[in-house]
This record gives C-alpha cells, structure tokens and sequence, in this order.
C-alpha cells in the first residue's frame, strides 16, 4: 500500500493532484507543514535533522584522539632544549646574553619559553599555522610576541608579504611563520582539523550517540507498530504512554514493561554492539593518527604495540615527525632573527633528551663517547646536571688506559720486579 495511500484511509486526510506538475498537498499527523512522500518519510518521523555535528577546533578537541594528539606534539616540542649558538675555531659556541634569553629562558616579559612554544605549537597543530612577532631594539633581539592566527590575514604588496594584526602590519621578515601546509598561493595554509573534519565529525557522532545511548539506559529509538490514533493529540497520549513505562522500568530495573495490547514496540537502527562501535571508534584514533603522521602508540592506543615495535615507534617519533618539525621552526628562525646572509650564528634543538631511554643505556652511551674521545666527562656531567669538576675531565680520553688524549704513547719508565736497592744503589739488608 502506498503511503499516501495508508495515511488517507487512517486519518481522513485529503490528497489532491495537480495534472500539470503533480504537486501534493498532504497533512500528517503530527506537522501539518510536512508533506509525506518517500523523500520526506524520515521528516514525518522528526528525524529531518539527522546530520554530522559541524567541526571547529573547539569541539575537535573534545575528541579524546585529535585532544591527546594536539597535547602530546605540542608539550614534546616545547620541552626540547633551544639555544643559540656561534661558530667559532673551536667549534659551535652558546650565546650568552639578551639572545640566549629570548631564545631559551624567556621571549617575552608574560612567557616563558615552555608556554611560549607550547602555544605556538598548539596553534599549528589545530588551525594549522603558528605566528610570532619579533620586537626588534638598536641593541638586537628584544622579544617575542604571539599573534593570533585567526585574527591575522596576509596579503602581499608587490612580492612582499605583508602580515596585519590588531590593526597595524608588520612585514614577514619581523613575524616567524610556520604553517602546517601551504596552499598553493603560498599565503593561506591546510589545517590539519579542517582536512580531518570529516573524520573527526564520525568521532563526534559516535560520541554523541554513545553519550544519549547509555544516558538513555540503553534503550534504543523505538517504533511503535500497529493502529496509530487518529490525530496529533491522540498520538501524542500513546507516545507518552510507551514512554513512562519505558522509564518505569528502568527505574525499577526491570527487564519487562507493558504496552497496550494490539501494538509492538520495534528498535529504530542498530545498537552499539551490531554497528561495531568499539571498532570504528578505534578506527576513528588510527584516522586521526594519520592526520598528524604520529604513531598510535602516542594515542594510547596499544592494539598492535609489542615490546619491540614500541621502541622502534619511539624512533619513527624523533626521526621522522619531532626532527621535521623542530626543523622547520629552526629555519625560520635562523631566516627572520638573522637574516639571509648570516652565516655565523644559528638556534637549534636538542634531541638527545628524546633518545635518553632508561638509565643502564645512558651510562653504557655515556662511556662509549667518552672512551672514544666524543665527549669530556664534563660534558656528560652536564647532560646529567652535575657540576664540571675541571681539570682532566675537561679533556677528551681515548680507550686504553683511558687518558687524555695525547698522551696515551707515553711511555713510563720501567721498574725491575725485584729491585732490592737502597737510593744509593747498595743492596738492602
């Protein structure tokens, strides 16, 4: 039986055709506005508003995958150790001063370095870019100063790029840039939220329906089968009916629950378990892993983690994702704080606290570098927060009898096993 059918003999209601463009005029039970025909059947129902919850970077981090992800880059990022540094004969030298200030303690008088770099990163990794300005005095570098990216637009005024923030511009050789991607106009960028909405938006809904599935009691939509009453009033008395015994029950923790005879009470989709929501949940954190290029097992999530691959994921971690990006803020900073043609003095990462691993691998590194003549043992003092002790431990020491380097062809003068001899070369008594 058709539906337009069905309804104009249950309730009375009145369907009229036009010949030239066959336009219904049709009046349903509960919203006279709705016209019941197939394209709108679910509409009939109250079900027209049945979409994917729009994404922005609020609700996206509400999403536990894409909140640990964007947490978890952004704190290792800003704990990595970051100087400036000097080339020199001897090697590259830290700066001292104002420089070394900026760069490694403080940028600014209201940040330090860790929530300085830890916004920055947080900015690249939701809306895709990270700004700062650079204040510039006669004596050098004087600070660091954040601007926000969504109040921030570019545009280029000849081939420059100019940057205008709080109503006043600032030129790109003054702001620090790095973008997540670059769009091909080499002005706006990708974010990684917005190229992942569609991934984060399933995440969403299925938390969504997780939180109302079991805040319901775990009750799925119901349909109501058999003689439906005539009118909205009445099918709004049976709607509440159903519904109070369905709460009843569970109040009381029942497992049954009457209904008026003659009618059936039928699941509206699929439950939880059926639709596989514990697998595409975790899907949805593989997903939003690959978004970020970041190994699950930095998501918690251990599926297919073993003793072996966790480690070599700590490797792909530094090698292949922290090292790109820890790069990439290198480079613009050596490019805006010294120019192009500086060539002398540079800021840099530390990832060596990254690969630190456990205490007996340290120790057994440590020896290995100062056996070869890598580092002093000062210098693996440092590393470790000890103080220098100066002296030979400021040199470097080759395997053998491990001394300073040089001297390890020096040869004593030898001693007879059985010298017997008084210092005046008479025979002992």
């Amino acid at each position: 039986m058709a539906i337009k059918d069905w309804f104009t003999r249950h309730n009375g209601s009145q369907s009229t055709e036009t010949s030239s463009d066959a336009m219904e005029t049709r009046q349903t039970i509960e919203n006279p506005t709705v016209p019941v025909s197939a394209e709108n059947f679910f509409a009939y129902f109250g079900l027209n508003n049945v979409t994917l919850p729009h994404v922005t970077v609020d609700n996206a981090l509400r999403v536990p995958a894409v909140w640990a992800a964007v947490a978890f880059m952004s704190r290792t990022l800003a704990a990595l150790p970051l100087h400036a540094y000097r080339d020199s004969k001897k090697g590259p030298q830290k700066i001292s001063g104002k420089l070394e200030a900026v760069i490694h303690d403080s940028p600014n008088d209201e940040m330090d370095s860790f929530k300085f770099r830890q916004w920055f990163w947080q900015q690249v990794f939701t809306g895709g870019r990270g700004l700062a300005w650079i204040e510039r005095t006669p004596q050098g570098i004087e600070a660091l100063w954040p601007m926000d990216p969504t109040k921030t637009t570019l545009k280029r005024v000849g081939m420059k790029v100019v940057y205008q923030f709080d109503g006043k511009e600032y030129p790109s050789a003054d702001v620090i840039d790095v973008p997540f991607m670059l769009r091909p106009c080499g002005l706006r960028h990708y974010g990684p939220i917005s190229m992942a909405s569609k991934a984060i938006q399933l995440a969403l809904a299925m938390n969504d329906y997780g939180s109302n599935f079991f805040a319901g009691g775990g009750v799925p939509p119901l349909a109501l089968e058999g003689p439906l009453p005539a009118g909205p009033e009445a099918m709004a008395r049976a709607k509440a009916d159903i519904k109070r015994s369905v709460d009843a029950a569970k109040e009381k923790n029942e497992p049954v629950f009457p209904i008026p005879a003659g009618y059936k009470l039928t699941p509206v989709g699929l439950d939880p378990a059926k639709g596989q929501m514990i697998e595409a949940r975790r899907f949805q954190v593989e997903e939003i892993a690959r978004t970020y290029q970041l190994p699950p097992v930095f998501m918690q999530d251990l599926t297919r983690a073993t003793f072996s691959n966790v480690e070599q994921q700590d490797l792909h971690f530094v090698k292949h994702l922290i090292g790109q990006w820890a790069e990439a803020l290198e480079g613009e900073m050596n490019l805006k704080l010294f120019g192009r043609g500086n060539s002398g003095r540079y800021v840099e990462h530390n990832l060596d606290g990254l690969l630190r691993g456990d205490f007996m691998s340290r120790m057994t590194g440590y020896a290995t570098a100062i056996q070869n003549a890598i580092r002093t043992p000062d210098e693996v003092r440092s590393l470790e927060n000890l103080p220098a002790q100066g002296g030979e431990a400021e040199k470097l020491h080759i395997q053998g009898a491990t001394v300073p380097l040089g001297m390890q062809n020096t040869t004593a003068k030898p001693v007879p096993a059985n010298d017997n001899k008084q210092d005046n070369g008479t025979q002992a008594a």
